[in-house]
């Protein structure tokens, strides 16, 4: 009887825990728009190419950094495994040298900066 109760209790506590899990009940918070690893990409590529753009044309430091931040924020919403996300964070610290470098008013590192962060961001496709 002891050993019918145990397996009981483990029964319930067992299938309490499966059904209550966080993994389970996690949803995306309303309003939040949600990318796939490769659309995700595509736009931080996207908004680096702009920045590159902008700073060829003769755009201010303050414009520079202003253009480059959001690439750096799009590139929070790149999840795919492991490998992608080592990658990911590798190229995502050429981001912020890039915006380092604009705030300095170094312009021509930052874009060669972020042309390098583009090339490793173009290279996470072919980890997915």
């Amino acid at each position: 009887m002891k050993s019918l109760k145990k397996i009981l209790l483990s029964l319930v506590i067992t299938t309490a825990a499966g059904a209550f899990s966080t993994s389970a009940l996690a949803e995306n918070d309303p309003g939040r728009i949600t990318y796939k690893p490769e659309e995700a990409i595509d736009l931080v590529v996207g908004k680096i190419q702009t920045a590159i753009d902008e700073i060829s044309k003769g755009a201010s430091a303050d414009e520079a950094a202003a253009l480059i931040k959001p690439a750096i924020d799009l590139s929070k919403e790149i999840n795919a495994n492991d490998k992608v996300d080592n990658a990911r964070a590798k190229a995502n610290r050429k981001l912020k040298a890039a915006m380092a470098h604009a705030k300095e008013s170094a312009l021509q590192e930052s874009e060669q900066e972020l042309k390098a962060a583009k090339k490793d961001f173009e290279a996470l496709k072919s980890l997915i």
